[in-house]
């Protein structure tokens, strides 16, 4: 039996572990001073219960994550039939004085051992944004035994 939308044991389905191990950005969802929603590409580090992204220190969205904690990610393939993971969480943004690990781990992920650590290592030293997001909802789909809500009523 299928786990039900909004249960965090869908982090643990072998989809998502596919999804969270991809090189595919995720999708960060959060609302701007105003209140009117946003939406970035932006690497991520999956430790197995936080998800991390990290930005210049003088990143406008910093600040209205600050604001507005509450924030949605995606992370979907490329290809049909589309596999998307979704998850709503609370972001905690922390200013640390030097790269931090997860954005180095992220970076190897996405551009290959040595290119990432070769990327990474131009930012040591450098102050840099992070943001914790703890998830609280999480929904999987596939399109193939997953449909979103209307398409499987």
């Amino acid at each position: 039996m299928a786990l039900p939308s909004g249960d965090l044991s869908l982090l643990d389905d072998p989809l998502a572990v596919e999804l969270l191990a991809s090189r595919v950005p995720a999708r960060l969802a959060y609302l701007w001073y105003d209140g009117t929603p946003r939406v970035v590409p932006i690497w991520f580090h999956w430790d197995g219960s936080t998800f991390v992204v990290c930005s210049p220190p003088k990143a406008p969205k910093l600040k209205a994550l600050e604001e507005h904690p509450e924030v949605s990610l995606t992370i979907d393939s490329n290809e049909w039939p589309y596999k998307v993971l979704s998850v709503r969480g609370t972001a905690t943004v922390t200013m640390v004085d030097d790269l931090a690990p997860e954005y180095a781990a992220a970076a190897e992920r996405y551009l290959g051992p040595d290119e990432g650590r070769t990327w990474a290592a131009q930012l040591r030293g450098k102050s840099m944004g992070r943001v914790s997001i703890a998830p609280q909802w999480a929904n999987l789909l596939d399109f193939q035994t997953r449909f979103p809500s209307a398409l499987s009523a």
